[in-house]
């Protein structure tokens, strides 16, 4: 692996790697379970990468992927979170 495809992350839902600043990144919280959306700082738990259009994140959720992967129930909530980075 080159240092170029060091940085590179997968999306769970199409599969394509990408570099970290053109992916949405969900991490569940180790601590009190909390699933949080595109944070700065660094947060212990499970983490995830959705690419930033709405068939990877309504693919991930139609196909319960976000679930599997972060081991907990997600609710729709988060959908909407995860729209609302999509807008910005």
């Amino acid at each position: 692996m080159s240092r170029k495809d060091k940085f590179l992350r997968k999306c769970i839902s199409c599969g394509s790697f990408l570099p970290k600043e053109k992916l949405i990144r969900i991490t569940k919280n180790f601590v009190n379970k909390e699933i949080i959306i595109n944070s700065d700082n660094k947060i212990f738990g499970r983490s995830i990468y959705i690419c930033k259009n709405n068939e990877c994140i309504s693919d991930a959720f139609k196909k319960m992927k976000i679930s599997k992967f972060l081991k907990c129930n997600v609710s729709q909530d988060v959908k909407e979170k995860i729209k609302t980075v999509l807008e910005q």
